[in-house]
C-alpha cells in the first residue's frame, strides 16, 4: 500500500491509544490479536471511523518508532501463518489487511481494519469492544452494545472506503470525474482542488486521518475508470450475456463492463439495444425499425438492478441475459417492498446515498415511478407483464417478447391484469373490460374471455369491484388493497 509511512507517522502523533488505535510494540499473541481485531472493528463502526489500526514496532509509552523482529509471515499458530489462523476464527464480515514498511531502517507492521458492517465482528464467536484503550467483551457493556447495533443498522455501504492513502492527483486519476460534471451539466473546475471540492461534498472522496484521501465505495462504483482497480468491487461490474435460443446451452456473446456505473451506463444501454432483435418494416415507402422491447422498460429494469442491489452479498453482481424470447435482469439482494405493492409503494433503497446521486446523474427515475414506466411501456407494446422472481439472495426481473393473449398462461394473464389495475389506480383511473381488452390487444369478440379473467382475478383477491352494486356491463375494478 502506498503512503504507509505517512499514515504511521500520523498515527504516532495521537496522544494515547484510542477505541480505534492500538500500539502493540512486540506483543504478537494470536488470541490477543484476534480479540483486538473484533474490538477495533466494532469500535470503528461505533465511533464512525473509516478504519481502525494496530501497529507493531512503535513503543506504547512515547510512540517512538523502535521496530519489530516479527511480522504476519513469520508469526505462526499451530504451524499456520497468523493471518489464515485469524480468518478461521473471526466472523466472515471482517475485513483487514497486514502491511509491512521500513521506517528509519526499522520494520513496522500495521494492521488496517475496516469497520464492522451489518453485524458485529466476532472472534471465536465472541464480540469485543474497546473501552478507552482496553479490549473487553461487548456483552459486558450493554449500553455500548445497544449503541453499536443502532450504528450498524445505519452504516451504509456507500460510505465505506475502498481505496485509501491517496494524494489528490492519485485519487482523481482513478475516477472519470469528467463524466460527473457532464451528467450534472455543470462546468468542470479548471484545477484539481476545484474538482476535489465537488468530490468531497458528494462523498465520492473523503479525507483520511493522515491528511490524505480515500475513495468511497459510492465514488468507485459510479465513477471508476476500471472497477478492477478496486478489488472489493471488481465482481460488481455489469455482465451482459447473449444466449442462442431460449436456454443457456449456447452462449453467443459475453461482455463485462469494467467501468463505474455512471461512466458506462450509456454504452451499456447501447450494447443491450444492439443485441436485441429488431425488424425492418416499410411504412409509406419509408423503412422503420421496430423493436421487440421498449427501451424505456429495459433502462428502468437495468437501473433498478444497479441501484437496489445488496452490496453485502459478495462474489456476484448485476447480470443481463438476452434470449430469443425474453430478457432477464438479475441482481444480488431481494426487494425491500412487497412485490404485489411494487407499483404504488413509495420507493425504498438499501443504498440511499447511491440512489440519490444516481438520480442527480439522471441514470434513473426520481419519484419511484420506475415500475409504472416498465408496466405501461410493456402494455403499449402489448407485451406480457414484467415478471419478478425472488430467490434466497437474488431477484430476477424478466421482460418477455410478444405473446398472443391465447398463448399466455392463466397466471401470466392474472399478473398482467393485476399490474394493469395497479397502474390505472395510481393514475386515478379504474379497470374495465374494455381497458383490459385494449391492454391485451383483444377485439370485441374477446369480451367474454376478458370477463372470465376478471372474475378469476376477483376470486383470487387480486382485484375487487369499485362498486359491487354497479351493473355488470359498467363494472369498474381497483386493486385488492385500494
Amino acid at each position: 500500500m502506498e503512503n504507509l509511512e505517512m499514515l504511521i507517522r500520523q498515527l504516532c502523533k495521537e496522544a494515547t491509544e484510542t477505541e480505534w488505535l492500538e500500539f502493540k510494540h512486540k506483543n504478537f499473541n494470536p488470541e490477543t490479536i484476534g480479540e483486538d481485531i473484533s474490538a477495533l472493528a466494532n469500535s470503528a463502526a461505533l465511533t464512525g471511523r473509516n478504519c481502525a489500526y494496530m501497529v507493531w514496532g512503535v513503543r506504547d509509552e512515547d510512540h517512538a518508532i523502535v521496530g519489530t523482529d516479527k511480522d504476519q509471515h513469520t508469526l505462526k499458530k499451530g504451524g499456520q501463518e497468523i493471518e489464515g489462523w485469524l480468518r478461521g476464527l473471526l466472523s466472515k464480515n471482517v475485513e483487514f489487511e497486514f502491511h509491512t514498511v521500513r521506517i528509519e531502517e526499522k520494520r513496522v507492521v500495521v494492521l488496517i481494519i475496516q469497520p464492522a458492517a451489518a453485524q458485529t465482528v466476532t472472534f471465536d464467536r465472541e464480540a469485543y469492544i474497546r473501552v478507552g484503550s482496553y479490549t473487553q467483551k461487548l456483552n459486558e457493556h450493554p449500553t455500548k452494545q445497544a449503541q453499536l447495533w443502532d450504528r450498524l443498522r445505519s452504516v451504509r455501504f456507500e460510505e465505506r472506503i475502498c481505496k485509501e492513502n491517496l494524494h489528490i492527483d492519485e485519487a482523481l486519476r482513478y475516477l472519470d470525474h469528467a463524466i460527473y460534471f457532464d451528467l450534472l451539466e455543470i462546468p468542470q473546475p479548471g484545477n484539481a482542488e476545484g474538482v476535489m471540492h465537488y468530490m468531497l461534498e458528494d462523498g465520492i472522496i473523503v479525507r483520511q486521518d493522515n491528511g490524505l484521501y480515500g475513495i468511497s465505495n459510492m465514488g468507485a462504483i459510479l465513477l471508476a475508470k476500471r472497477l478492477s482497480d478496486f478489488p472489493r468491487l471488481a465482481r460488481k461490474a455489469v455482465r451482459v450475456v447473449q444466449h442462442q435460443g431460449n436456454n443457456r446451452l449456447n452462449m453467443l456473446k459475453e461482455d463485462i463492463d469494467d467501468r463505474g456505473y455512471a461512466v458506462g451506463f450509456s454504452d451499456l444501454m447501447k450494447l443491450i439495444d444492439a443485441l436485441l432483435p429488431t425488424q425492418e418494416i416499410i411504412k409509406e415507402a419509408f423503412r422503420e425499425t421496430e423493436r421487440a422491447y421498449p427501451l424505456l422498460a429495459i433502462r428502468e429494469a437495468v437501473a433498478n438492478a444497479l441501484i437496489h442491489q445488496d452490496f453485502s452479498i459478495t462474489g456476484t453482481g448485476p447480470v443481463v441475459e438476452i434470449f430469443d424470447n425474453r430478457i432477464e435482469i438479475t441482481n444480488p439482494g431481494t426487494p425491500l417492498v412487497d412485490v404485489k405493492r411494487i407499483v404504488d409503494t413509495p420507493p425504498k433503497s438499501r443504498n440511499e446515498s447511491l440512489a440519490a446521486l444516481m438520480r442527480r446523474l439522471r441514470m434513473c427515475e426520481e419519484l419511484g415511478t420506475g415500475w409504472d414506466k416498465m408496466v405501461i411501456s410493456c402494455e403499449l407494446f402489448q407485451l406480457p407483464a414484467p415478471k419478478i422472481d425472488l430467490y434466497e439472495e437474488n431477484v430476477k426481473v424478466t421482460l418477455f417478447s410478444k405473446v398472443s393473449f391465447s398463448n399466455l398462461s392463466l397466471d401470466e394473464k392474472l399478473w398482467a391484469c393485476y399490474l394493469h389495475t395497479c397502474v390505472k389506480y395510481v393514475q386515478s383511473e379504474q379497470v374495465t373490460n374494455q381497458s383490459l381488452r385494449a391492454r391485451f390487444g383483444v377485439d370485441d369478440k374477446g369480451t367474454a374471455g376478458i370477463s372470465r379473467l376478471i372474475r378469476e382475478a376477483v376470486k383470487r383477491r387480486l382485484i375487487k369491484p369499485l362498486d359491487p352494486t354497479t351493473a355488470p356491463r359498467h363494472m369498474k375494478y381497483v386493486p385488492f388493497w385500494a
